[in-house]
């Protein structure tokens, strides 16, 4: 191959790579937030290398939700890029780092929405789902219904061709373990009963999105509670508990005690006091984590954003796992509630 070719060639790239960074730097603001749960987390009980690896799992989840915003994805696609990344993680309790229930299986519930036009989807009670956010969102695109549970959604799995795992994916000693204390326990006799353990926190995984087109979106993944039986179903597959995305006020993706969320409908409530009461989203989310939850006895926390791209991160436990990334393009990842967040500017 010639100088000449090579050097049009080598032309061709930089002028494709001046077009991307122009086109990024020129987009409307975007923003996103994701959590992995939040509850009783003291420095003390982790080990320095153990943070540092989930801090960085945080760190390259919000990431990749950042480059699909970047590049004028859409909010959907961003949510989900998160979702999938912690889903793939055996640190936080969804997808491969699902707690097991009282049969010793892992049984998993999810949802997504769509802040442009209300659309949702969302699965509960499913086993063997490699990543069940993508489930919720085929659901959402390719079904009339909202939510499928149990056997049902995973035969529609399988006429999508969306990816199942074998059991010892998603075993690990952690989870294995916690079942074990929980059963000696007799934590099934209540639903709330095992948040009196001190390794024991309330690991859901979610994100919320603005895009540059406007659109919100939030997404929400967990394993649910350690030891649970009955069916047991809590909020982050019930569209307005868990999750919810509206493009006239917010987007909203919990973790906590499920119970509590669901009877708070907590996602929606904050996004209702933002279009109906005009406060703003660090206003509706305290007023509701802060407040309400806190009265009824509620224990838990969202991560949220608004149609103008402001960031709203509230829990009422002693941490949540926690990154965003803002309209300025600073990343926040933090966990504690007194955390010097790690921040830098997106390259």
């Amino acid at each position: 191959m010639s100088r000449n070719i090579l050097f049009a060639l080598w032309c061709t790239a930089q002028a494709a790579l001046m077009s991307f960074s122009a086109t990024a730097d020129t987009l409307p603001p975007v923003a996103i937030a994701i959590h992995a749960g939040a509850g009783t987390m003291n420095r003390h009980d982790m080990d320095r290398q153990t943070e540092a690896q989930i801090r960085g799992v945080l760190l390259e989840a919000v990431q990749k939700g950042h480059s699909v915003l970047r590049l004028g994805g859409t909010s959907l696609d961003a949510v989900q890029a998160a979702v999938t990344h912690l889903e793939d993680s055996p640190f936080f309790n969804a997808g491969r780092g699902a707690v097991f229930n009282a049969d010793g299986k892992n049984e998993m519930d999810a949802s997504i929405m769509d802040g442009s036009g209300l659309q949702a989807g969302a699965v509960a009670g499913v086993h063997n789902i490699r990543n069940p956010i993508l489930l919720a969102r085929k659901v959402m695109t390719d079904s009339p219904h909202v939510m499928l549970m149990g056997e049902g959604a995973l035969v529609f799995a399988r006429e999508h061709e969306i990816e199942f795992a074998e059991d010892d994916y998603f075993y690990t000693e952690q989870r294995w373990e916690q079942l074990q204390k929980a059963k000696l326990q007799g934590s099934d006799k209540s639903a709330g009963a095992n948040w009196q353990y001190p390794d024991r926190w309330m690991s859901t995984v979610g994100a919320v999105a603005l895009d540059s087109h406007g659109n919100l979106a939030a997404a929400t993944s967990t394993g649910g509670m350690t030891n649970k039986s009955y069916g047991r179903v809590g909020d982050s597959p019930i569209i307005g508990a868990g999750t919810y995305a509206d493009n006239r006020s917010c987007a909203v993706s919990a973790t906590g005690h499920g119970e509590y969320f669901i009877r708070a409908t907590v996602a929606r409530d904050i996004c209702a006091r933002m279009q109906f009461q005009g406060v703003s989203l660090q206003q509706a989310a305290d007023a509701v984590v802060m407040g309400e939850l806190v009265k009824m006895g509620g224990t838990g926390g969202i991560v949220s954003v608004d149609h103008k791209g402001n960031i709203a991160l509230v829990f009422n436990t002693e941490g949540m796992y926690r990154a965003s990334v803002n309209t300025a393009g600073d990343i926040q990842v933090a966990i504690y509630q007194d955390d010097d967040a790690v921040a830098e500017a997106t390259p």
